[in-house]
């Protein structure tokens, strides 16, 4: 019986990085309309980051053991890593930058009164070298809420790099050899 393939999920993926975009317009328009208090902002940050951390580790999972069982290519698995990794850069920095746009004493590092887009280049910075474990920034986390989510950035990373894209192949054989 020869395995069924599986295809990368093109539609879904639009749709998850629109939702991301989506999650961030919505917040940063309540946080620029004062409505809410900083510090009720700043937990459903940290709260919207847990939410979407693990139905990122979820979905990772799931794609890791559905590509395992329908023996997908190596190269497929890592662009379709690839492209969850995406997601996951693209959350964090806008997580950051909301944190920043609650309270820019949030990070050091953080040219004072720089222009918001420069700003959001900043966090897609801090992120990508959090998720590549460089190991190196010259932006630094100084609240609570914002330690939170670049730590739990830096957890999700350990565990999308060691554990799913560094067991893939062995998994891939052990599902063909029970």
């Amino acid at each position: 019986m020869e395995p069924k393939t599986f295809a990368i999920p093109v539609r879904r993926n639009l749709v998850e990085y629109g939702a991301i975009s989506v999650w961030w317009g919505l917040m940063l328009a309540l946080v620029s309309m004062g409505w809410v208090s900083p510090i009720l902002l700043s937990c459903v940050v940290v709260l919207g980051c847990w939410t979407k951390t693990g139905l990122f580790g979820a979905e990772n999972m799931k794609q890791l053991f559905e590509a395992s069982r329908c023996n997908m290519q190596h190269h497929r698995f890592l662009l379709l890593m690839g492209i969850n990794m995406t997601q996951m850069v693209m959350s964090f920095a806008f997580d950051f930058h909301l944190l920043y746009c609650i309270n820019p004493e949030s990070f050091t590092g953080i040219t004072k009164g720089v222009w918001q887009l420069e700003a959001l280049f900043d966090f897609f910075y801090l992120s990508t070298l959090n998720f590549s474990f460089f190991g190196y920034s010259d932006i630094l986390p100084q609240t609570v809420p914002a330690k939170i989510v670049n730590l739990t950035e830096i957890v999700l990373a350990f565990v999308t790099v060691i554990f799913l894209l560094s067991d893939f192949i062995s998994l891939k054989d052990s599902l063909r050899n029970p």
